[in-house]
């Protein structure tokens, strides 16, 4: 089901924990599936538990309680837009109308190019550099007004 690098950056998230609790590295082993696979259907979610020695349903608790996890396919590029408090205060509401205006689609959607899909996300840790966004789960774009979403999203396409 995944590659035999993956399985090596897996075992390698295992070997930070104690023998007998592997199942603590579900979170990077679910992650690294994604990365892997674009997303996590079912059969990776119930490969992964069956690799780390857990039931299938402790790891999709992991994979349905996190919204860093897709449960279904997504684009080239994912951007997750917080609108928590701070950053609904200070634009992140704006900024995801704004999104959704300028690629036509709404949150949980993908543009017809299957190149980005929309997300809202949960607060991201960088209330300071409020809007923020994060590309992909792995790029924070900070202070996200207008003109620095059409520079990002320049970049993408």
């Amino acid at each position: 089901m995944l590659t035999s690098e993956s399985l090596k950056r897996i075992d390698r998230e295992i070997a930070k924990y104690p023998a007998d609790q592997k199942q603590s590295a579900v979170m990077a082993a679910l992650a690294i599936a994604q990365q892997e696979r674009g997303w996590l259907s079912s059969e990776a979610i119930e490969f992964v538990a069956a690799y780390l020695g857990m039931a299938p349903i402790a790891a999709y608790e992991v994979a349905t309680f996190y919204n860093m996890y897709d449960l279904e396919p997504v684009g080239k590029y994912k951007l997750s837009v917080c609108t928590n408090l701070p950053c609904m205060l200070t634009g992140g509401v704006d900024a995801g109308e704004y999104l959704k205006r300028k690629l036509g689609i709404g949150y949980n959607e993908t543009t017809p190019d299957g190149l980005i899909t929309l997300k809202e996300g949960e607060c991201m840790g960088a209330c300071g550099d409020a809007p923020v966004m994060i590309v992909n789960n792995r790029r924070m774009c900070s202070w996200m007004n207008p003109e620095q979403i059409d520079k990002l999203l320049a970049e993408l396409k």
